[in-house]
């Protein structure tokens, strides 16, 4: 007889990253030299516009997005989609990658720390490009990381 499979969530993911990562692979498919307005990335995303604006903020601090002003002006990544990685993003947005732990001096200390470590690498290793790639071979809805 097998045990049942116990699933633990161990990293939460707030809207602020997953729509971080949304804007940014929406700013990448625009292409390097084509500003793209918050307004038309949310009506497209159907995200709202006020939301947009306070995630573009820090991304716009931490060098990642820049901005162009006039008419046709709006934002830009600030460096090639595949020299961005997922876990930039996510740091700026979310913070320092935390995997939750059971708090129990259980002696799993050496489990936690792989398996945050192989998170990191994943984000870490994962760029907008990459993002932009899956987007395109899957279902929009259905953009998923299995680590």
């Amino acid at each position: 007889m097998h045990a049942a499979r116990v699933v633990i969530p161990f990293l939460t993911v707030s809207t602020k990253g997953r729509y971080g990562l949304l804007l940014m692979i929406d700013l990448g498919t625009a292409g390097p030299d084509v500003p793209v307005s918050l307004k038309s990335i949310a009506e497209r995303k159907g995200l709202s516009d006020h939301y947009l604006e306070q995630l573009i903020a820090p991304l716009r601090n931490a060098g990642l997005v820049k901005s162009v002003r006039g008419a046709y002006g709006g934002y830009l990544l600030a460096r090639p989609a595949d020299q961005i990685t997922a876990g930039e993003v996510l740091v700026v947005l979310e913070g320092p990658i935390a995997v939750v732990e059971s708090g129990a001096d259980d002696g799993l200390d050496l489990f936690w720390a792989r398996l945050r470590k192989s998170v990191e690498q994943v984000f870490d290793s994962t760029t907008i490009a990459d993002l932009i790639d899956m987007w395109g071979k899957n279902d929009p809805g259905s953009l998923m990381f299995y680590i």
